[in-house]
């Protein structure tokens, strides 16, 4: 019952904080969508189109290349973006489903959707799995040549999103951070395997 009386205080308490942060939340989509420059809505919907192709087409192409060079840390580095691109997948999906937000244009119809969108908003999936790409490209390639534009592109994706008036901020940051940490979770999690096979052949 304290545990109960707690929660429901401080749902009180931090109520007010929420109506900022989401009054916060729709004054900057209106914003970025309404006050647009009209001219590049195309490039910005190409490239909110580009997550899954590039996403996909990337550790396909290390793998590939990898079994035909019978490079190992092609390979490895292909299935780490692999595992990433999974692990993001069911976090946007389980939370999506799971919180079940409306698309900002169903809540506020001022806003110019400009793009089909048809699944629960939070949070965004294209920014979580460019994110989740650009992340893990760049722990598997650390060169300022490869994060620089790899981080570019993920966040202009993030930026389509709400140009295109299917996200709100908030999404897309909830996407990004998803995105990022199962990077780092797959990465984490593919040294591991990799140490323990090793680890195995010696003994072996």
């Amino acid at each position: 019952m304290t545990k109960v009386r707690f929660l429901l205080c401080f749902l009180i308490l931090t109520f007010p904080m929420w109506s900022v942060a989401q009054n916060a939340d729709i004054d900057l989509l209106r914003e970025i969508n309404l006050d647009r420059n009209t001219h590049l809505d195309g490039m910005f919907t190409v490239l909110t189109h580009s997550d899954g192709p590039v996403s996909i087409a990337l550790p396909a192409a290390l793998l590939t290349i990898g079994l035909i060079k019978k490079d190992s840390l092609l390979k490895q580095n292909a299935l780490m973006i692999t595992g990433s691109l999974v692990a993001s997948s069911i976090l946007t999906v389980g939370l999506k489903w799971g919180i079940g937000r409306d698309r900002p244009f169903v809540t506020y119809p001022d806003l110019e959707n400009l793009v089909p969108a048809g699944s629960p908003s939070f949070p965004s999936g294209h920014t979580s799995m460019a994110f989740s790409t650009a992340t893990s490209l760049t722990i598997a390639y650390p060169k300022w040549y490869v994060y620089v534009p790899a981080f570019l592109w993920a966040s202009s994706v993030g930026y389509s999103r709400m140009h295109l008036g299917v996200h709100y901020p908030s999404d897309v940051l909830v996407g990004a951070v998803i995105g990022s940490g199962s990077a780092l979770l797959s990465s984490y999690l593919t040294k591991k395997i990799q140490l323990k096979r090793r680890a195995k052949q010696t003994f072996l």
